[in-house]
């Protein structure tokens, strides 16, 4: 019985002093971070007068999708500082972001999450199952794409898209409908 402890404490000490053994994380260039951040500023303040919600809903997804919605939160692209947040519940959000084609369980639970929302509301396709059903589309329970629910305003196609894609495609979303009224 003691012999495992003997060698179980120099692995532990060993694990504690040494580095972890991970990639540094990505940095994104700080031009393209503060051109995305002043443009994403004044859409927003110009149609809304204040910060971009989103409610976030997984329609029937590997996940993919949403681990990349997710890094758009930490701390290489923070989200935040572009004026963009994630909410609860839909009654706050100005933009559903559906990610994973519309399955026929989700399809209800769409809708409703859909009608809670005020206007002015948009919906964005996030990845190539929300704008056409990818690699699903063949399957019985899926209907296909987002559009086969809703009325689709933006599609960012994608297997999944970049963090930095999603964020493109809000600031394009924002500054098309700025334009058209």
């Amino acid at each position: 019985m003691q012999g495992w402890r003997r060698l179980l404490w120099p692995r532990l000490a060993q694990g504690l002093v040494s580095a972890p053994l991970t990639d540094p994380p990505p940095v994104p260039p700080e031009e393209v971070v503060q051109a995305l951040v002043a443009r994403l500023e004044a859409a927003a303040q110009t149609r809304l007068g204040r910060s971009l919600a989103i409610r976030q809903v997984d329609a029937g997804s590997c996940n993919g999708c949403e681990l990349e919605i997710n890094a758009m939160q930490n701390v290489v692209h923070d989200l935040e500082r572009f004026g963009l947040r994630f909410v609860a519940s839909p009654r706050h959000a100005d933009v559903l972001l559906v990610t994973g084609p519309l399955t026929r369980n989700m399809r209800e639970a769409l809708l409703r999450t859909a009608e809670c929302m005020p206007e002015p509301k948009w919906v964005v396709a996030a990845g190539d199952c929300a704008v056409d059903g990818g690699s699903f589309k063949d399957s019985y329970a899926v209907e296909g794409g987002i559009d086969a629910a809703l009325p689709v305003d933006l599609l960012i196609p994608g297997c999944p898209p970049t963090p930095t894609q999603l964020l493109e495609g809000m600031l394009a979303l924002i500054e098309a409908q700025r334009a058209g009224g």
